[in-house]
């Protein structure tokens, strides 16, 4: 399948969990790849949930994607840091060519109520989820209008339309994601340019992993994160848990010409759950 040979993508959040998925079947379907990550060190403190890569992965990732034999550029990328997603967009194009396709797809979480929910943890959770998607596709906008073709991928989530205890900034992030969505896609629908987010339930990555462990360590009820996750699975109407495959073969497909008409949109992944 070469149906995206000569597009050219950037994926952020693209080192693990479903942005790897999603860079991986975009290289896979002929999309030149850039992938972008928080690079930080072991001994970064870590109040979120965030699952931050090592240097040493920048070059096992582009390794990976450039198996398929597309242009893969493969960097350092906070979408906290306008200068940053700024050079990193530029330099992309210059590796890999003017960008066709984003998707968005770096995200955190952390367990805390809105009582004692500091600033900081705010800020930084809804400056990753919601301002640097925005951050990002400023950067890419404006090329895929002058161009008249573009495809805008957001990686939103359940929580968008539905409460989660104790989750109160990922919840409001995504939900204003989804109107950040709906905006793009009027502003660029004139042009060629769609815009849509994918919202799942829980996927199996390494992002819920260290998010579920939070939960059984505030719970304090002496259950491991690994029977935690597998009572999620269970509560599931399929008895599962989605993978990141399933979300990068939707989201491969909504870059294509085929889904042309596909804009706007807020395309639940859930087993049949309604969270």
């Amino acid at each position: 399948m070469t149906h995206l040979s000569g597009r050219s993508a950037i994926v952020t959040g693209g080192f693990s969990g479903m942005g790897f998925a999603i860079a991986t079947a975009l290289a896979q379907a002929g999309a030149n790849v850039a992938v972008g990550s928080y690079i930080a060190a072991s001994d970064t403190a870590r109040p979120d949930a965030a699952y931050y890569p090592g240097s040493d992965e920048i070059e096992q990732v582009r390794s990976a994607l450039g198996e398929h034999g597309t242009r893969v550029h493969a960097a350092h990328l906070d979408v906290r840091d306008s200068a940053v997603v700024d050079r990193f967009a530029a330099e992309a194009a210059e590796a890999i060519g003017p960008i066709d396709i984003l998707v968005n797809a770096a995200g955190t979480t952390a367990e805390q109520p809105v009582c004692g929910h500091s600033d900081d943890l705010w800020a930084k959770i809804v400056d990753t989820n919601l301002t640097g998607a925005f951050r990002v596709t400023r950067a890419v906008l404006p090329g895929m209008i002058a161009r008249g073709w573009g495809r805008i991928v957001n990686i939103g989530s359940t929580a968008a339309s539905v409460g989660w205890k104790d989750n109160p900034a990922y919840c409001a992030s995504k939900a204003g994601l989804l109107g950040l969505t709906r905006c793009v896609a009027l502003e660029g629908a004139p042009h060629g340019v769609t815009c849509v987010m994918i919202s799942p339930t829980w996927v199996e990555t390494e992002l819920m992993r260290r998010n579920v462990a939070q939960v059984v360590e505030r719970e304090g009820k002496g259950r491991t994160a690994a029977e935690a996750m597998a009572e999620i699975a269970r509560g599931n109407p399929q008895q599962r848990l989605i993978q990141p495959q399933e979300i990068a073969s939707l989201a491969a497909f909504l870059c294509t010409d085929a889904a042309k008409g596909i804009t706007m949109e807020n395309i639940q992944i859930t087993g049949g759950a309604l969270w």
